[in-house]
């Protein structure tokens, strides 16, 4: 997997650790080898920005995710493609308070993950799924480390 991670926010965190969590994850997906996806970490102004523009709601986030090529799971077959953007606001994302921000931010690129490649969590059975499968591959990936 081809995955480019950029820190523009004024957090430091352990990049490799994203980068590792997301190629883990998009392999038990069954995403192309050559595939590319891209990460980029922001300050809680550019966060708001991105929220009021592409989801009309006021406020910075935690995460946000733009698919590219609409890539779903198994998908390998198919060749590579762009799966997209997944945007982290470590400043936000520490207010959580539930874990570590570096926890918090493994768990966010999943998230981030599962939503490029078509999982949402709009309804209960849909959120179920959803958060099972993201706490699996967290379960997987650092049993590994």
């Amino acid at each position: 997997m081809k995955i480019d991670l950029e820190n523009s926010s004024s957090t430091s965190c352990d990049e490799s650790r994203l980068i590792s969590v997301a190629n883990f994850s998009l392999t038990k997906l069954g995403v192309h080898p050559d595939s590319e996806l891209a990460i980029k970490l922001v300050d809680e102004k550019e966060m708001e920005q991105l929220h009021l523009k592409w989801m009309s709601l006021p406020g910075p986030t935690d995460v946000l995710s733009f698919p590219m090529d609409e890539m779903k799971p198994n998908s390998a077959a198919n060749g590579p493609g762009i799966i997209g953007d997944i945007v982290l606001c470590p400043a936000f994302a520490a207010k959580n308070g539930k874990q570590s921000l570096e926890l918090e931010l493994e768990l966010l690129t999943v998230h981030g993950v599962l939503h490029l490649l078509g999982f949402d969590h709009e309804d209960l059975e849909d959120e179920v799924k959803m958060f099972e499968l993201q706490q699996s591959f967290l379960d997987q990936w650092r049993s590994l480390k």
